[in-house]
Formats: C-alpha cells, sequence, structure tokens
C-alpha cells in the first residue's frame, strides 16, 4: 500500500500552501473564471514538480504544532506577496486607460472585467487584454512558476518575512508608487494629445462663440485618440512588455533578497 512519512507529508503541506497562495492571486489564473478545482490541481502539480528539490535543500520541519502553523502561514504569506505585486504590474494598464477615458468621453460605459472581477472603463478593458495576450506571449506563466516557484523556494524561507519585514514592506510599497506611474508613462501621450486638442477647441470657441463643443469635440476627440492607438499600437506592445519583464524582475529582486 501507498505510505508516506509525515514529515514529507508536512514539508508538501508547506509548499502547496505556498504555491495554491500564489495561483490564487497571480493576475489571469486567480479569476472566478477559472475553476477552482483547475487551480488547486495546478497548484499540486507545481508542489509534486518542485517538492524533491526542496526536501533535498534541508527544509527544516518544526516538531511543535502551533510553530508548524505559524510556518504555513508563512509560506502562504509569501505566495500571496509575490501574486500581489504581479497583480499591481497588471493593475497599471487598467489605470492608464481609466486616465484618458473621461477626456474622450468613454467615462460612463464600464465593462466587468473578469480578471480583476471589476467594473472598469472600456479602454481600460482594452488595454488589458493586449495586456493579457503580451503576457501569454512573452511565455508569462513558464516565468511565473521558474521564479515565483522553483526560484522562490531556493533563496527565500518563511523566516525572511520576519528577517526581511522592512524592505519588504519598503518594496511593497515602493511597487504601488510605480504603479501610479507607470499608468502615467503609458497614458501620457494620449493625454497630451487630448490635452492639445482640449486647448484647441476652447481657442476656437472664443473665436467662434457659436460652434457646439459637446457635438465637435467628443469625435474629433474619440478619432484622434484611436488613430493614436492604432499607429502606436506597436509600441505599447513592446512597452507592455517592458514593464511585464520588470515585474518578474521585481520578484527575482524580492525572492534573491536583493531589494
Amino acid at each position: 500500500m501507498f505510505s508516506w512519512p509525515s514529515a514529507d507529508f508536512n514539508l508538501f503541506l508547506l509548499v502547496a500552501a505556498r504555491v495554491l497562495a500564489l495561483v490564487e492571486t497571480a493576475p489571469l489564473i486567480s479569476g472566478e473564471s477559472v475553476p477552482q478545482v483547475a487551480k488547486v490541481g495546478l497548484a499540486g502539480l507545481a508542489a509534486a514538480a518542485v517538492f524533491p528539490m526542496v526536501k533535498a535543500s534541508g527544509y527544516a520541519i518544526p516538531a511543535d504544532g502551533a510553530a508548524y502553523a505559524l510556518l504555513l502561514v508563512g509560506e502562504a504569506m509569501i505566495g500571496v506577496i509575490m501574486g500581489f505585486f504581479l497583480t499591481t504590474i497588471f493593475s497599471a494598464f487598467g489605470m492608464a486607460g481609466q486616465f484618458y477615458s473621461l477626456q474622450i468621453g468613454f467615462g460612463a460605459s464600464e465593462t466587468y472585467d473578469p480578471l480583476s472581477e471589476v467594473e472598469i472603463p472600456v479602454m481600460g478593458q482594452f488595454l488589458n487584454l493586449i495586456a493579457m495576450f503580451v503576457f501569454v506571449a512573452t511565455e508569462g506563466f513558464q516565468k511565473l512558476f521558474l521564479l515565483g516557484v522553483q526560484g522562490s523556494f531556493k533563496a527565500m524561507r518563511a523566516m525572511d518575512l520576519v528577517t526581511r519585514r522592512n524592505d519588504i514592506i519598503q518594496f511593497l510599497v515602493r511597487s504601488v508608487g510605480d504603479l501610479f506611474v507607470q499608468s502615467l508613462v503609458l497614458s501620457l501621450p494620449i493625454l497630451g494629445t487630448l490635452f492639445i486638442i482640449t486647448v484647441a477647441l476652447g481657442l476656437l470657441s472664443k473665436a467662434a462663440p457659436q460652434m457646439n463643443l459637446l457635438t465637435e469635440g467628443f469625435p474629433i476627440s474619440l478619432i484622434v485618440t484611436f488613430t493614436i492607438m492604432v499607429a502606436a499600437l506597436p509600441l505599447m506592445m513592446e512597452a507592455f512588455s517592458r514593464i511585464i519583464g520588470a515585474g518578474f524582475d521585481g520578484i527575482a529582486r524580492l525572492v534573491g533578497g536583493s531589494l
């Protein structure tokens, strides 16, 4: 009959807790559209793949039940932190669309995003879809499991949450700040163009008061915005790929202790 030593089972449970927490919080695979059975199965498969490596590294299992429970929570927290960091990277794309949705007249048109499970403007949803395709095309899932699972077990333990807590907190706060910076940089070309259009329309309204800006400004802003987005789409995909790559570099620094 199949038998498994209790020490191996306890170690596998720690590994599975970190991987499952990462899967439950990572972008694309943490949404309600992905069945919970698939998430648990994926986490179990990834945990089984890295279990021999973790066992060979001599991971110490405490004999005390309370200490083991705290260690289990710490492993889950590591997965949540890495998933949260990747989620902030993806939130930058949706926020970039929100910055100029109001200016082009799409401020009131919101759609349900199954990834973040919130309602976002149409332009934010469009940029999220582009980011999703870029994430898949640049082998984001492979990097997620290589860095977030295999790499994290090589370089980071639950006790690091205590010994490196100040660095980790500063890293997360800085990542949230970078979210707004990246969103503003992505939306700045369109925001700048819309600002110029608004100023030009304001000058025209002073020169010709009979002009109706509500009926003439909306189609102009809409046409210019979509023209710029179509022309800049290759550059946008390169920018998205660079931001996602920077996110994985941040995870590598997080688990490597070089924050």
